[in-house]
């Protein structure tokens, strides 16, 4: 089968990891018999740099053909002046916003001989396999009004929270589906003991689950969710939350599995369904981290594992994703570390070789 693929390598380390991804890629074709055309495009800083803006029209456009988007990484301190006009993020934003991906999923899954590698107990990540669903084109990063301004008495800022019935109930069914494929619990994190958003967010929960008698749906604060990924994460199963809560508490789920260099995420334009293709935007969670740029020594298996879920959720092939899964443990079993994970008595090696390693397993 053929495939169509936007491939936006992005900055810092973006295309370091992106091209080991390319290589996994390429073996999967090979190994089972399936062309993968890569389409490339610029955005982030470097869009900035050749064209002024962090997402061009024509790179968009380009995006909106093709069966599937992998994306690197955008940003660096060279475009991080708070008074910019132009962001590297802006790019980020309009990708999801221009390809309608309202669903953000990241799976924290601690694979077994890395349960040594976190600075959290073995007893307590033992066991941890969850997936976090944050919605992602609402609230508070795109609710308007959203300005500064100055008045006699100094500066002020505002940013809107905002959600309608419909975005709520979308994203709370990818999570519900998502549980019902899995261990059939899902958690509801909120914060509708202060906010009326999330109010509005319990009550459509409610309502929905009457769809779903056979998932067990638990409504917590996100504060309390935050305090127990780290007392007790083996108990999650489906997370699935507002916006910004999900930016954060991914990012804190992340270091269960050891570092941000192990995980993928899937940006979704649709509800994922056993059977059914659903277009999506792929990359690693972590940000572009220019210092460790050019030096070889980027963790580049969550770019793996997020090609991984591209063959899954956007392009229906779950026996090759299963396939870059197993070259991963394998490769992991054998003892081969990058630099963020590695231990006592295991075998450094850097981005190309890492990427090299797994692939060969894959062909």
């Amino acid at each position: 089968m053929k495939f169509n693929i936007a491939l936006l390598p992005g900055d810092g380390i973006g295309p370091e990891v992106a091209a080991e991804g390319v290589k996994v890629l390429e073996a999967v074709g090979k190994r089972f018999e399936h062309e993968f055309a890569l389409h490339y495009g610029d955005v982030g800083g470097i869009a900035i740099d050749r064209y002024g803006v962090a997402l061009t029209p024509e790179t968009l456009a380009m995006c909106k053909k093709c069966d599937a988007v992998l994306l690197g990484a955008v940003g660096g301190p060279k475009w991080d002046d708070p008074r910019a006009k132009v962001r590297p993020e802006d790019g980020l934003l309009g990708l999801r916003k221009g390809l309608k991906l309202f669903a953000n999923l990241r799976p924290v899954k601690v694979l077994p001989m890395l349960i040594d590698s976190t600075t959290i107990k073995p007893a307590i990540i033992q066991g941890v396999d969850l997936m976090i669903v944050r919605e992602l084109t609402g609230g508070l990063y795109f609710g308007k009004p959203k300005k500064q301004w100055q008045t006699a008495k100094g500066r002020h800022a505002v940013d809107t929270l905002a959600y309608s019935e419909q975005e709520i109930e979308r994203i709370l069914r990818v999570g519900f589906e998502l549980a019902r494929s899995r261990r059939k619990k899902l958690s509801s994190v909120d914060k509708a003991n202060v906010l009326e958003s999330s109010r509005l967010w319990r009550q459509i929960a409610i309502e929905l689950s009457a769809d779903y008698p056979d998932v067990e749906l638990q409504h917590m604060l996100v504060d309390a969710c935050a305090m127990r990924l780290i007392q007790r994460p083996a108990d999650f199963d489906v997370i699935v939350t507002e916006n910004m809560f999900g930016d954060i508490l991914t990012d804190e789920a992340s270091m269960l599995a050891g570092s941000m260099g192990m995980l993928p995420s899937a940006s979704l334009a649709g509800v994922p369904k056993a059977g059914e293709r659903t277009f999506g935007m792929y990359e690693p969670i972590h940000g572009s981290a220019p210092r460790r740029a050019g030096q070889n020594i980027a963790n580049p298996i969550a770019m793996i594992l997020s090609v991984a879920m591209m063959l899954r959720y956007s392009l229906g092939l779950v026996e090759e994703a299963e396939a870059i899964e197993k070259a991963i443990n394998e490769v992991m079993e054998e003892g081969y570390r990058t630099y963020d994970i590695m231990e006592e008595s295991k075998k450094r090696v850097g981005t190309r070789e890492m990427g090299e390693l797994i692939s060969g397993r894959v062909g």
